[in-house]
């Protein structure tokens, strides 16, 4: 598996992992407008040898904080640490742009993904009452400010 950045070339796919992933998925416009139109949006995609991508995810970078905006692996292949390995890429990435923390949300009812995130050293700093939209249920706000060290030889074009 490789972990490099999103193109639009990948966006068909995304959309899926998308699709079959959220209650309320974003749509193929959006994740397009995230590539062409949103200048502090940086998204990395999880890719296997034959280049099905396996999971995604993305954040807004502005100024010194990162804010995640998805995350997701593909249903076959969940439980395999590939979330965390994208996951800690995702922060790599973000450190290496100059992000000092990184916040995100997450549905109160997705244990799964908070273990995964206070394993990473995420933290609960509050929690948005009714934050979406399909079914009203709250979001838990949460922030990382355990970044890693930036990369001596990061370069983006």
């Amino acid at each position: 598996m490789t972990i490099r950045r999103m193109t639009l070339a990948d966006v068909d796919q995304v959309h899926a992992i998308e699709l079959a992933t959220f209650p309320v998925p974003w749509s193929r416009q959006s994740l397009v407008d995230e590539m062409e139109r949103n200048v502090c949006a940086r998204y990395l995609v999880a890719v296997d040898d034959a280049g099905s991508i396996l999971a995604y995810a993305g954040a807004w970078i502005i100024f010194d904080e990162a804010h995640v905006t998805n995350v997701a692996v593909a249903q076959t292949h969940r439980g395999q640490g590939i979330g965390k390995q994208i996951m800690l890429a995702l922060m790599q990435y973000a450190a290496n742009l100059g992000a000092d923390y990184l916040t995100l949300e997450v549905r109160r009812s997705n244990t799964v993904a908070q273990a995964l995130y206070k394993k990473l050293g995420f933290m609960e700093l509050a929690v948005r009452k009714r934050y979406y939209e399909d079914n009203g249920e709250d979001a838990l706000l949460l922030v990382c400010d355990h970044m890693p060290p930036v990369e001596a030889d990061f370069s983006e074009a």
